[in-house]
């Protein structure tokens, strides 16, 4: 179930002065909380920490964390009013948590317990909310018995990110933190930012590969990126291609891995359909701007490549909530129609340098502290709590 296959570690095996045994525990619903939870172990393991992840949807027994994925991903892509109907029920903010421990995530109960014992972990720091409900209503029965940091990682907190048994919270911004500690009071709460891998802000060599395919592709016009995510779910996509290409843009649409999308979109006159890339930081920094529509990782690696962020069409549920609240806190601008979509990107584009650098110094100061560095110093300041009931 691990992502690797370390040699078995035990609580009291030798290990470095001070080192933790680190399980994320991620979720392969899209490739967000995936990414950010290979990027953990990384620090966590350059950092002299032993770490693995763990994918929650393996955890869960029957199939059924095969079948949740199934489910979301035909939502998202083809009935999004579905998913919308369960957010707003089950998920939206408000002003309580849902019940404790969420039944569906008390499903890998078992399971989490026989890792954790398996493992040694000495820390749990779940990057998914159905994992977070899971290691707060075990650390509150007491069956968990080492620290669990949850990493929120939605600019807007959705309640099932939210279970009172968890240690902490890192969150991406400070009026996240707030959010958190208005719901769950007592809950400690803090801003580190988001995860990305250091390749995202370092120069990209590769940039000039994609600058090339693109000027061969469509000489003279703006590279303008439009993210359909891992699962190539976004409404109106063509749409919003054919408005940038009609206005002297080049739009470049990554479809994830729909080849049914990148089968469509390749059709349209002056657009490049990308399917699944692997140079994401080459990329970004090739294109002019990105139209966003989840204001998930894409967003914040865009933020981490100094890029300018557009939200527009955001997917219903918690991505349009987060497009909003990125927007609201000035990093990344609105765009509610086509015509408003161009005057955003006319100037962007067209924006001088000392602007361009003022505007992505802003998107950079997201980026507070190192998740992992945050997560092992509050584990190391948490009591074991006395087994409680719910």
């Amino acid at each position: 179930m691990l992502s690797s296959s370390p040699a078995p570690h035990h609580r009291g095996a030798a290990r470095r002065a001070g080192a933790r045994r680190v399980l994320v525990l991620s979720a392969s619903m899209g490739a967000g909380h995936d990414t950010v939870a290979r990027e953990l172990v990384r620090r966590a393991r350059a950092q002299g920490h032993e770490a693995d992840t763990v994918d929650l949807m393996r955890l869960l027994p029957y199939g059924t964390g095969s079948g949740l994925r199934a489910f979301y991903r035909t939502s998202v892509r083809h009935a999004p009013w579905v998913y919308d109907g369960l957010y707003r029920a089950f998920l939206r903010p408000g002003d309580h948590t849902r019940p404790s421990g969420v039944p569906l995530a008390r499903l890998a109960a078992d399971g989490l317990e026989r890792l954790v014992a398996r493992t040694g972990a000495d820390l749990v720091v779940p990057v998914f909310h159905l994992a977070a409900q899971l290691t707060g209503h075990l650390r509150t029965l007491g069956r968990l018995r080492v620290p669990s940091v949850v990493f929120v990682l939605d600019f807007a907190v959705h309640r099932q990110w939210l279970h009172p048994g968890n240690d902490a919270c890192l969150c991406l911004t400070d009026q996240a933190a707030d959010d958190v500690r208005r719901v769950v009071p007592g809950t400690y709460a803090e801003t580190t930012g988001p995860v990305v891998a250091p390749e995202f802000s370092a120069p990209a060599p590769a940039a000039d590969d994609w600058r090339k395919r693109f000027e061969r592709y469509a000489p003279g016009r703006s590279p303008v990126l439009l993210s359909a995510g891992s699962w190539g779910a976004a409404a109106g996509i063509g749409e919003t291609a054919r408005l940038l290409a009609g206005a002297g843009h080049l739009p470049v649409v990554l479809c994830g891995r729909n080849q049914a999308l990148r089968s469509r979109t390749a059709r349209l006159p002056g657009t490049l359909a990308l399917d699944w890339v692997t140079d994401m930081p080459g990329l970004l920094h090739a294109v002019r701007a990105l139209v966003d529509n989840a204001a998930g990782q894409t967003a914040v690696q865009a933020l981490a490549a100094g890029l300018p962020v557009v939200g527009h069409r955001p997917l219903p549920g918690h991505g349009a909530d987060g497009v909003r609240r990125m927007a609201e806190l000035g990093f990344s601008e609105a765009a509610d129609d086509g015509t408003t979509l161009l005057d955003v990107l006319d100037r962007l584009v067209t924006e001088g340098p000392a602007e361009r650098e003022r505007r992505a110094a802003r998107g950079r100061a997201v980026f507070r502290a190192d998740v992992l560095e945050r997560a092992v110093a509050l584990a190391g300041r948490s009591a074991v709590p006395s087994p409680g009931q719910e």
